[in-house]
């Protein structure tokens, strides 16, 4: 049988974690969309990212010890993530764009077929490779992402980036049967 003190104690203090987050949301909400707005360069974008961070923080058991500096890096980090979701939709956009459609009277059915099947084998070798090398080269070559991007996006280093990168390159190669 649950103890009704226990209950009684977690109401008041999710009670007092909820008015901590109005209060919060009252002196300080102002102030944090102008500083997505910073970041992300758009007020709609701001508002989303901060409207999260807030509704993350009312769903909250506990709110945080230091409740406005947690909130200023939540804030930080939403607009990363939006920048980030941005730069890669932006990417593949241009990615789709940037092949154009081929005149289907210039393509003869036999070079069709051997594209084709180099695309096969390539797609299979990179299957084949480990995930984080596998990561890395789509990030690389086919979202077109710098290498300090795709260090954010998987959390290692730049150097590993270019250490993964070329392994997974040497791996591709061994395993396609050409020369590096």
């Amino acid at each position: 049988m649950p103890d009704p003190e226990a209950a009684t104690s977690w109401v008041a203090t999710v009670s007092a974690s909820r008015g901590t987050v109005a209060d919060l949301f009252r002196d300080h909400h102002g102030e944090l969309v102008r500083l997505a707005v910073l970041l992300v360069g758009d007020l709609p974008t701001a508002e989303d990212v901060v409207q999260d961070v807030y509704a993350s923080l009312h769903s909250r058991p506990r709110p945080p010890q230091e409740p406005l500096p947690y909130v200023r890096a939540a804030v930080l980090n939403g607009c990363r993530s939006a920048l980030r979701r941005r730069g890669i939709a932006r990417r593949a956009a241009l990615v789709h764009q940037a092949s154009p459609p081929q005149d289907e009277a210039l393509a003869s059915a036999e070079s069709e077929v051997i594209l084709s099947e180099d695309r096969r084998q390539v797609l299979a070798a990179l299957a084949r490779l480990p995930r984080r090398r596998r990561e890395v080269l789509v990030l690389r070559y086919y979202l077109a992402l710098s290498e300090a991007e795709i260090a954010a996006v998987l959390g290692i280093s730049p150097g590993t980036v270019k250490s993964t990168a070329a392994r997974g390159l040497a791996a591709l190669a061994r395993d396609l049967g050409e020369m590096s």
